[in-house]
């Protein structure tokens, strides 16, 4: 199961249809297939389940997608060294300098040498889509990575208008004031570990195994740094790092909560699967609802 490591949570502002045979032939046009002797990278959908037969997982209003991306690693001092090499063979044996356009030339067929030798790189990117709230979770740290996979989304489905989560009140406002006046919400207990930043984002401090209400951070706060990042745990279900813009970084799910479906046979990889998706899903619905009501709701957007 791809329980989510990080999360960048987007709004979906339009209903799309989630419909089988419509998403399946949607995402069939985008399949991840291995690179051939030629191929540089490819970037498409990997099925979710193994040894399944659709490119997608559905459960109840739960969906969940998985991209694979593979990329030939070619590093470039291997490339410029048998280059280099063959533009001095040519430039002595014509006995001339070779134009730029010659080199890229010379180039193109070094790389078209060495990838067939290459090793492969492979990364895959989870997606769950909660088709009853219209919110998109994509399990990346970055939004390069979240963005590359919504943008091979839009691709396969023609469509995909999404704008990343916001919430009406600040996060790096709301994170202050809970350590400022000791007053964090019941649900939630505040780690001794995050960042602070100067208003004017010049100084930033680090701390970790730090009391939140030691002399030295209540200095710090009191001095107009904001809280940037912040290590909760959610009532021992799982501990994340909520950033200021909204994003949940080092997922981690209690054991108590993974153990949960232990009584399913490891050898039933289907019903394993199903049971741990709508566990993962379940838990992450909450939380968000949690951080909804205590940011204020949504950004309204104009």
């Amino acid at each position: 199961m791809y329980w989510f490591k990080n999360t960048i949570i987007y709004r979906l502002t339009k209903e799309l249809d989630w419909s089988d045979a419509v998403l399946q032939n949607n995402l069939a046009q985008n399949e991840y297939h291995p690179c051939s002797q030629s191929d540089l990278s490819k970037f498409g959908w990997a099925k979710p389940l193994r040894d399944a037969d659709l490119l997608y997982f559905f459960n109840g209003k739960q969906l969940l997608l998985v991209a694979h991306k593979e990329d030939k690693i070619l590093p470039n001092h291997v490339i410029k060294q048998e280059l280099d090499e063959r533009i001095r063979q040519l430039e002595e044996k014509e006995n001339r300098k070779l134009k730029k356009t010659e080199k890229q030339a010379l180039k193109d067929d070094v790389v078209a040498m060495l990838l067939p030798r290459a090793f492969s790189k492979h990364q895959q990117t989870a997606i769950w889509i909660n088709t009853e709230t219209n919110l998109i979770y994509v399990n990346a740290a970055s939004y390069k990575r979240a963005e590359d996979v919504l943008a091979l989304l839009r691709k396969s489905l023609g469509s995909l208008p999404v704008v990343p989560l916001a919430f009406a009140n600040e996060p790096s406002i709301v994170m202050t004031d809970w350590l400022v006046k000791q007053k964090i919400p019941s649900f939630f207990t505040a780690l001794e570990e995050g960042e602070l930043k100067a208003a004017d984002n010049q100084g930033i401090i680090r701390y970790k195994n730090q009391p939140l209400e030691s002399e030295e951070m209540l200095s710090h706060l009191q001095s107009g740094k904001f809280v940037t990042k912040l290590l909760l745990d959610w009532e021992d279900h799982l501990s994340f790092v909520l950033n200021d813009d909204g994003t949940l970084k080092r997922l981690k799910f209690a054991d108590n909560i993974r153990e949960k479906n232990d009584d399913i046979l490891q050898e039933d990889v289907a019903q394993r699967f199903d049971a741990d998706f709508i566990l993962m899903t379940g838990e992450l619905a909450k939380l968000t609802e949690h951080l909804l009501d205590e940011f204020g709701g949504e950004k309204q957007r104009l």
